[in-house]
């Protein structure tokens, strides 16, 4: 069995626990021990990072073609359409590389990160499609968020049949994009919305989504898009409320210039509360998404009451100093909690400690 060398040292202390705890003879663990191989080098990864960079570097060229004048002329001299014929061809070509990359898939189901990339590029020509079709049905400004949701649709649609995480993430980000349009355009592109500014609304539709891919995560029909969708909805959830905790539910500038920093503090101590709140999620249930999120949203909170409140008042050195004693102290605790009913440690075997160097 190949394992990645992290990988490789948490078996062997599992076999080497279940070998102290007597759930398994010496000559079993020895046996499973020499079954295990350490993976020299994670292509895996390196696959994944290759395609992500040529989808870069594709978008660069042709953002670097329409930016030079000469080409952009020539492009739109050979491609001067009507607005539907050219809404036709792109949903062509979209549907032609969804089609290719769910065949693709279903004959190659290894190659992960070429087909994600074919998707990719098929999202683009969706989206491209979506953008001249409201040019084709001369669609107003009122309309702009109508075709945002189009798009949602779309791409909810293809990920729920495709089954693609990948289609599923440009359906929240398009719902998130939908939300924030829908609401500027009621709000006559005003500060406000039933009294709520846009960090706000959007630290709503964030818990909002975070519920839902909790309530989906044992789901047998949605489970494939839970951690994509817990995802998306924490990201929302928390830059929403890191955003509040500075500049509160103001919608102006000059509003927020005449309030008193301690007046916004409320919106800080609930930023705190939520992050704790996900932190306590990730470790009683084990769900790294929650508890990383928490944590780094955490001291990102820290940091900005720091150089908020203390700043220009305390020594440097007393603050950090009081930070890492208190997390000093969490962490003893914390590690008082994960040695209870831990059997005494014995010497590992030779494959533990070359995977631990």
């Amino acid at each position: 069995m190949k394992l990645r060398k992290k990988e490789f040292g948490t078996v062997n202390r599992a076999l080497d626990h279940w070998r102290l705890s007597r759930m398994i003879d010496e000559n079993l663990a020895r046996t499973l021990g020499n079954d295990l191989e350490i993976i020299s080098f994670d292509w895996a990864r390196l696959a994944r990072y290759c395609f992500w960079i040529s989808i870069v570097c594709i978008v660069i060229a042709i953002g670097a073609l329409f930016a030079d004048q000469y080409l952009r002329q020539l492009f739109w001299r050979i491609f001067n359409a009507p607005e539907t014929v050219k809404c036709l061809s792109l949903a062509a070509l979209s549907a032609a590389l969804y089609w290719y990359g769910f065949r693709r898939r279903a004959r190659h189901p290894q190659k992960i990160f070429s087909t994600e990339a074919l998707f990719f590029f098929a999202v683009l020509a969706t989206a491209a499609a979506v953008f001249e079709f409201g040019h084709a049905i001369a669609a107003g400004p009122e309309d702009f968020s109508l075709l945002i949701l189009l798009s949602c649709v779309i791409y909810a649609i293809l990920g729920l049949v495709l089954r693609s995480n990948l289609i599923w993430l440009f359906a929240l980000v398009s719902l998130g994009s939908w939300l924030g349009a829908e609401t500027g355009y009621l709000s006559g592109w005003g500060a406000y919305y039933l009294g709520m500014n846009f960090p706000l609304r959007f630290t709503l539709f964030g818990a909002v989504l975070t519920a839902a891919a909790l309530a989906i995560e044992h789901s047998a029909r949605f489970e494939f898009f839970h951690r994509t969708t817990l995802a998306m909805g924490l990201l929302y959830l928390f830059i929403s409320l890191w955003i509040l905790s500075i500049f509160g539910n103001y919608g102006d500038m000059d509003s927020w210039y005449r309030v008193k920093q301690i007046e916004l503090f409320g919106w800080a101590l609930l930023f705190g509360v939520v992050a704790c709140a996900a932190i306590y999620h990730g470790l009683r249930y084990d769900n790294a998404i929650t508890k990383g999120f928490g944590l780094t949203f955490l001291f990102l909170n820290l940091y900005t009451r720091y150089f908020e409140y203390f700043w220009n008042m305390t020594h440097k050195a007393i603050f950090f100093g009081l930070l890492g004693i208190s997390f000093w102290i969490l962490g003893r605790q914390a590690e008082k909690i994960w040695n209870l009913g831990e059997p005494p440690p014995l010497p590992s075997s030779p494959q533990s400690r070359a995977a631990g160097s």
